[in-house]
């Protein structure tokens, strides 16, 4: 090993994200890793300070979702870590990869509970990929590397690292880092190609389900190809609608949480069915009753980057471990017309689908399926929509045409406040396009404080806040078990139009159908991250349930 200047762990830590190539991390300071942020501080990377960890690993979450590399955030030991747990489970069940790194106790105080001392391994080993600590300032190029190599590999996901802080803080003289992680292919074997290829050629009602990680644009054009020359609908999995162009005629919507019931039943009534990348996890089969676990009753094609998820609920006819997002691109070169015609199956679903697409009106002056409906017409092809959890967000789902990728910023995982941390994450890496959150006043409320994080830095994002003063979600499923007993779920809610004024921002109050297309014009010229307030009125439970008495 050459000798090289002395430097303490904080710089050898960045010397080794840097040789990965990081470009930016997203952190809440604390005294636990003051190396690490001295590192950083004459790096080149750069350092986006947020309010929450519980922000910052969901920014962190976002950019790898947007880059399909890593995500890093730093969070401090205790409380800090226990915050940011939140975007680790979110980069889990979105097989999004993601490095979380943990300021720790010193290594001669472990185990005796020192100040906020907590035990990584057992706290994050459910929610991670890989769990460690580096205990050796010389190892630390080695664990990056391989955190990198976890993350990325296979299914993607979350990898965490503590860091002692007097490792951080001790003199290293030892090599560069390790270079850039090199990966699998993930490309499928060309019997299996050939395999997947036969079955959907004989196949009468066949139907792929698209989903999982990673995924980009040059993979959801071969998706496209592959649909025409096949001769396939193709259906979305939970929050994964930007994986093929909406507008094309072989789209039939996504597979998700409030179905169009007819894409259900021809879910249903499917003789083959290609899962490719998603996992057919709750959401996607509308709770194990699209496909009956174990043994579906159609003909099931599951392709998966994890071995491990192949056979897990359901038992396919044929299991194939490959990246999605290559295979998909070898089936598209490998494809053929089907052995009878199925142009009938095709245009029906995508016919159901159009119609479902038209807006159902909801009551009030102010209506979400206007609000989306105008968001199709006003933003560009490459607009990146970003939302949390709530029921507001199935007007978007269900309205929204997502025309490339990556332009859906959504957890699979169904985390509230993920939308307002996402959308900072997609404007600063994506700073030429439109960047709008919708969020509901319950989720927007969770992260609210990270609105100042778009102000410091820049990040111009338009926050729609659909207010209608209730846990939505929460107070359908009490008006369906519960009729007229609402519990626990009203709020007192701020004024956001004056919040966002507050931090510099631009803020206006909407009221009705007419206003919106004004304010969400001077939202986008205001050249500042703006919130407008959508004044909805509380009956508008859904897209299809009206409230009788909010």
């Amino acid at each position: 090993m050459s000798e090289q200047p002395s430097r303490h762990g904080g710089k050898v830590l960045v010397e080794a994200l840097e040789a990965q190539g990081v470009e930016r991390v997203f952190c809440v300071p604390g005294e636990s890793y003051l190396a690490a942020l001295d590192g950083l501080f004459d790096s080149g990377v750069d350092t986006i300070v947020t309010r929450h960890e519980g922000g910052a690993s969901l920014m962190a979450e976002a950019d790898g979702k947007l880059t399909g590399r890593p995500g890093i955030a730093f969070v401090t030991r205790g409380p800090g870590a226990t915050n940011a747990s939140c975007g680790v489970h979110v980069a889990y069940q979105d097989s999004t990869p993601m490095i979380l790194f943990i300021g720790q106790v010193a290594s001669d105080q472990r185990d005796r509970e020192a100040f906020q001392e907590v035990d990584y391994r057992a706290m994050f080993n459910p929610l991670a990929k890989w769990v460690a600590e580096i205990d050796r300032v010389d190892r630390i190029p080695e664990y990056v590397s391989h955190a990198f190599h976890v993350a990325q590999s296979g299914r993607p996901g979350p990898v965490v690292l503590a860091l002692p802080e007097d490792i951080l803080s001790s003199d290293y003289t030892g090599a560069p880092a390790v270079p850039a992680a090199t990966l699998p292919s993930g490309k499928a074997a060309e019997s299996d190609v050939g395999a997947i290829v036969d079955m959907l050629a004989k196949a009468e009602r066949p139907l792929v389900i698209v989903g999982g990680g990673p995924w980009s644009q040059k993979a959801a054009n071969a998706l496209g190809r592959f649909a025409d020359k096949a001769a396939l609908p193709v259906g979305a999995s939970f929050r994964c609608q930007d994986y093929l162009d909406n507008r094309h005629s072989h789209y039939v919507g996504d597979v998700g949480i409030g179905i169009n019931p007819k894409l259900a039943e021809r879910v249903k009534n499917a003789d083959v069915i290609l899962s490719l990348g998603a996992r057919l996890g709750e959401m996607t089969t509308s709770g194990y009753t699209l496909l009956t676990p174990p043994l579906p009753r159609q003909t099931l094609i599951h392709v998966h980057a994890d071995a491990a998820e192949i056979g897990r609920v359901y038992r396919p006819a044929l299991g194939v471990v490959a990246n999605a997002a290559e295979l998909v691109c070898q089936l598209a070169d490998a494809a053929r017309s089907p052995e009878s015609p199925r142009e009938q199956w095709i245009t029906g679903a995508r016919s159901d689908y159009e119609e479902w697409q038209q807006p159902q009106q909801s009551p009030g002056d102010l209506k979400m399926e206007q609000v989306v409906s105008h968001l199709n017409e006003a933003l560009g092809e490459n607009a990146i929509l970003t939302n949390g959890a709530g029921n507001y967000s199935a007007w978007l789902h269900r309205y929204y045409r997502y025309r490339n990728w990556p332009t859906q910023l959504a957890p699979t995982s169904g985390s509230m406040g993920y939308g307002l941390p996402a959308a900072i994450a997609a404007k600063l890496r994506h700073p030429e396009r439109d960047v709008v959150c919708l969020a509901g006043d319950g989720c927007f409320q969770m992260v609210m404080q990270e609105f100042g994080v778009a102000c410091q830095y820049g990040a111009n994002v338009i926050v729609l806040v659909s207010n209608n003063g209730m846990y939505g979600t929460i107070r359908m499923h009490q008006e369906r078990k519960y009729p007229d007993r609402p519990s626990g779920t009203r709020m007192h809610n701020p004024d956001f139009a004056a919040l966002a004024r507050s931090y510099g921002g631009f803020g206006a109050t909407v009221t009705s159908d007419s206003e919106f297309p004004a304010a969400l014009q001077a939202a986008r010229e205001a050249g500042v991250p703006a919130i407008l307030d959508l004044k909805v009125d509380p009956h508008a439970l859904s897209p299809k349930l009206t409230l009788a008495h909010p």
